[in-house]
């Protein structure tokens, strides 16, 4: 249905709306966004920005590629200048910070971190470590762990989405912040 509309959407007005109200409703930019970025407020604004985007762009949906993968590329680019915007406005490291401070900085950070992965179920913690602190590929991790490559990532990015949930809700180090 979903790429009927896409098709139409440049002729028919009506069909352009029908198409913008199915995607939003499916939840599918949403959910794209949200494998990208773990911020919900973020995730609503970015979603937005890209309906509206996809909503100007229907003219150049040419129907050959599926439909979700048109929207993903748009998805893709609107959370790329998010991150850009969001990088940009954030303020420099304060280099009045006496190096000893900043090293304590990030070991007090670095144990945060590895706090958090001592408490992620070992089915997520295993790829984690495997993935973002022994830097192996996806094959090699599932080969490792006797598991599809598709389920290894899915692994990893629900321990990742943990541990930041974990670290988002920590504490602030004393010195820190």
């Amino acid at each position: 249905m979903l790429r009927t509309l896409a098709r139409l959407a440049s002729q028919e007005p009506r069909a352009a709306e029908l198409f913008i109200e199915t995607l939003d409703a499916s939840g599918t930019v949403r959910r794209f966004t949200h494998a990208a970025l773990l911020d919900t407020t973020a995730v609503e604004d970015v979603s937005q920005d890209a309906l509206i985007s996809i909503a100007s762009s229907l003219n150049s949906f040419d129907g050959r590629s599926k439909v979700t993968t048109w929207v993903h590329s748009i998805v893709r680019r609107r959370v790329a200048d998010y991150l850009r915007r969001a990088r940009d406005a954030a303020p420099l490291p304060d280099d009045e910070q006496a190096p000893a401070e900043r090293m304590s900085s990030m070991i007090a950070t670095r144990a945060t971190v590895q706090q958090a992965l001592e408490t992620l179920d070992p089915l997520y913690r295993e790829p984690v470590v495997l993935r973002d602190i022994e830097g192996l590929p996806y094959a090699e991790i599932a080969a490792r762990l006797d598991r599809p490559v598709g389920t290894v990532k899915a692994q990893i990015s629900r321990g990742r989405a943990i541990v930041a949930a974990l670290l988002r809700d920590a504490p602030a180090e004393p010195g820190t912040a």
